[in-house]
């Protein structure tokens, strides 16, 4: 091509790019102007817990596609419909993967235990949201740990301290009086469904103790 045949098509091919650059431009600023509304927990929840109205906040984001908020006109069916499937801190900007549909809060492999316990038997300061590992604790530790007169081992919930799980979420924390002034202290915990039984069992025997997992409330 001579040289004078190329100049008009170089300027045509710059021309092009800035058509393009310009085009690429206007794309950006339409989708960051894509503005939604969500909903933003502004307290902390438990896993299994529902949502009250009071914890919601509104704020305008930019949507994101792949990822499913809950909107702000959702909020009326998020608060009748859904709970928390995992622990929600204040600033959670919500979404579906963070929710469990239906009014016992509970998936799949989970279970809802309600414990007595009395001072000194869990610390101070609980309160729904936290996560706790639960020991089954004994007095008779000599009998489990060497067997019984009969040479047998002992009753696997014996008198042997225990971990029952790593890994319990307090929902609720309550005291007989409405305080912890007095009287046994009402904890309803969920866990996982495969240590629901024995923690029930050495719960009815007052033999739960909750330890708070450090990093995990």
């Amino acid at each position: 091509m001579a040289p004078r045949e190329r100049k008009p098509a170089l300027a045509a091919l710059a021309v092009l790019l800035i058509l393009v650059g310009a085009l690429g431009a206007t794309v950006m600023v339409m989708r960051a102007g894509n503005k939604i509304e969500v909903v933003v927990i502004n307290d902390n929840i438990a896993a299994g817990q529902p949502i009250p109205m009071s914890a919601l906040k509104d704020v305008e984001i930019s949507d994101v596609k792949g990822i499913q908020f809950i909107r702000w006109g959702q909020r009326n069916d998020l608060t009748k419909n859904y709970r928390a499937a995992t622990n929600l801190m204040p600033g959670t900007v919500l979404t579906l993967n963070q929710l469990t549909k239906g009014q016992n809060g509970l998936t799949s492999g989970k279970s809802i235990v309600g414990l007595s316990l009395k001072d000194g038997q869990f610390p101070d300061g609980l309160k729904a949201g936290d996560t706790v590992a639960a020991y089954r604790v004994g007095n008779d530790v000599s009998k489990s740990s060497s067997g019984s007169s009969d040479g047998s081992s002992g009753d696997s919930l014996g008198g042997d301290t225990s971990l029952i799980s790593g890994s319990v979420i307090v929902q609720n924390v309550k005291g007989s009086s409405g305080d912890f002034s007095s009287g046994n202290t009402s904890v309803k915990v969920l866990v996982d469904s495969s240590v629901a039984g024995k923690l029930t069992i050495a719960a009815s025997a007052g033999d739960v103790a909750l330890v708070l997992v450090s990093g995990k409330n």
